[in-house]
């Protein structure tokens, strides 16, 4: 009996033991990329010889969800094709929460501050509407600060480059955004990938992106 009893406690063992490193090998199967741990890389489905980069770490991929494909890793400005549909639903997302963003708010208190009149990195004109040559106008009067990229922070005082500026949402004089939205306004220069990397997004914009895409993802599978 009790030999019995040890050798279906052995056997249980073994099986369980067998098991983990099947799930070790499913997890060594997503990976990220080394410059941004945020993007998962997937083998394309379509096409072995691209592979499809994402925000989500689901296997298999949904492609039309997907940040875009790179023919080559790290990807690069010439190996890399965006997916406007991506785009599309980053933008929305910035619409509906870029002036609930912690350092968006941050830069409108800047923009408020006897300082940051003369910011280089904060547009105002003389009528208080856009002005993305970065002018100077009277004290209370409003202007733009940009949504960028964080892969290439601008210097203090500076405007990131356009293709790090998501988009521009607006303030008055105080700092205050002039609605809900900010009157979010996208570039139209934005590029995901550059020479200075990939898609960088601060921490509460991603959350909230992730958040979409995976909306999206779930009503794509039913």
């Amino acid at each position: 009996m009790l030999s019995r009893t040890l050798s279906r406690s052995a056997h249980s063992v073994r099986a369980g033991t067998k098991a983990s490193p099947t799930l070790f090998l499913r997890a060594r199967n997503i990976s990220t990329l080394a410059e941004n741990p945020h993007i998962y890389v997937f083998e394309h489905p379509l096409d072995a010889s691209k592979s499809l980069l994402s925000l989500l770490p689901t296997e298999p991929p949904t492609p039309s969800l997907a940040i875009g494909t790179a023919s080559s890793l790290p990807p690069t400005p010439s190996t890399f094709t965006e997916n406007p549909q991506f785009l599309g639903i980053l933008q929305s997302v910035f619409h509906a929460y870029a002036t609930h963003d912690p350092e968006v708010k941050r830069q409108a208190a800047v923009f408020a501050s006897p300082g940051g009149f003369n910011l280089g990195g904060i547009n105002r004109d003389s009528a208080g509407a856009a002005n993305h040559q970065g002018g100077m106008g009277g004290a209370n009067r409003g202007g733009w600060i940009h949504v960028s990229d964080t892969r290439n922070p601008p210097d203090w005082g500076r405007i990131a480059w356009p293709e790090d500026i998501f988009g521009s949402v607006e303030v008055d004089g105080e700092g205050r955004f002039v609605d809900e939205s900010g009157n979010y306004q996208t570039s139209g220069t934005y590029r995901v990938i550059t020479r200075e990397g990939i898609l960088g997004i601060t921490p509460f914009l991603r959350e909230k992106l992730v958040q979409r895409l995976r909306a999206l993802e779930s009503e794509t599978k039913q």
